[in-house]
């Protein structure tokens, strides 16, 4: 923002909390700070960005406040997955307001929204606890979901891994999508990269959601695999939370040039056990090998022996690693 924008903001924003303010509209605005000419271009533009942040609210007659003097509360929507849920203030020192499942619109699951608190609803109908509706969505948590793709008689639908994402998202395939038998698919390929089967972990893309008698909608932008397969149920909390996929590149080398054989500075301070018959309990489909365990028999029944890999061991402070 310019200068001058950020002036106006500052100007504006002291004009609706002082004392005695009456609702003005944006003449009278510009008229009360006076501003002229390409000022008032600007002050238009700066009230059109304070309303979209939930600093300033737009009443009858186009008049604007501060949103507190309008009952309304911006802040953070948290869902449980009964339907309900709870703004928390972006305002320090506030409590939480209560917004039932009905009052919750096209909100999601954290979503920076405005609530309106409702003077129908006593505050007392739960001591201590607010209530109010959600009234603007000022900016979305979540582009994307991920989920176990499924299918009804007429249509494909997801359901959210996440319980808290309390609508199916119904979905268009990105290429074809099919059941485990094979229907649907073309015969010359029963399972193309770029299909989704039912019973899948997908990405998907969320279209803009309007209006809450309709579920959200959506396109599949990534098909993880089989939702029980080895390594989906890592890659489904990979994608759902953005993280990165990959290893940088400098963490990978010094990864390579970490050596198969144990030296004897290595040895120091340790039990060499290499004679034993050790075997590993970690599946044969783990990402790693870092649990075993060996018996012994000994004079007096069995000794068991549980082995942890001391991964800190190759792992030095300051590392790539």
């Amino acid at each position: 923002m310019a200068a001058n924008g950020r002036k106006i903001r500052e100007q504006v924003l002291a004009l609706l909390d002082r004392k005695g303010y009456r609702p003005l509209n944006k003449i009278d605005i510009a008229r009360e700070l006076g501003l002229t000419g390409t000022q008032r271009n600007a002050l238009r533009k700066t009230l059109r960005e304070l309303e979209r942040a939930g600093a300033i609210a737009h009443i009858r007659k186009n008049r604007y406040v501060l949103p507190a003097e309008a009952d309304l509360v911006a802040g953070k929507l948290s869902i449980h997955q009964a339907g309900y849920g709870f703004l928390t203030p972006e305002t320090p020192g506030q409590p939480d307001i209560f917004i039932a499942a009905e009052n919750i619109g096209t909100a999601m699951h954290g979503d920076r929204v405005v609530a309106r608190i409702s003077r129908d609803s006593p505050d007392d109908r739960i001591k201590g606890r607010r209530e109010g509706r959600v009234i603007r969505i000022l900016e979305r948590a979540h582009d994307t979901i991920v989920g176990t793709l499924q299918r009804s008689p007429n249509f494909y639908y997801v359901v959210p891994d996440d319980p808290r994402f309390v609508h199916d998202v119904y979905v268009r395939p990105v290429a074809a999508v099919y059941d485990r038998r094979g229907r649907g698919a073309p015969k010359e390929d029963r399972r193309s990269q770029t299909a989704a089967t039912v019973g899948d972990k997908v990405v998907v893309r969320l279209d803009a959601w309007e209006s809450r008698h309709v579920n959200p909608e959506g396109e599949i932008i990534e098909v993880l695999g089989p939702a029980t397969a080895p390594g989906i149920d890592v890659l489904s909390i990979i994608r759902k939370y953005h993280l990165p996929a990959e290893f940088p590149k400098d963490v990978l080398d010094q990864a390579e040039r970490i050596s198969e054989q144990i030296g004897a500075r290595q040895l120091e301070g340790r039990e060499d056990l290499r004679k034993e018959f050790i075997v590993t309990i970690d599946p044969d489909d783990a990402r790693d090998f870092d649990d075993a365990i060996h018996v012994e028999k000994t004079k007096n029944g069995w000794q068991l022996g549980v082995h942890i890999a001391d991964v800190a061991a190759y792992v030095e402070p300051g590392s790539a690693l």
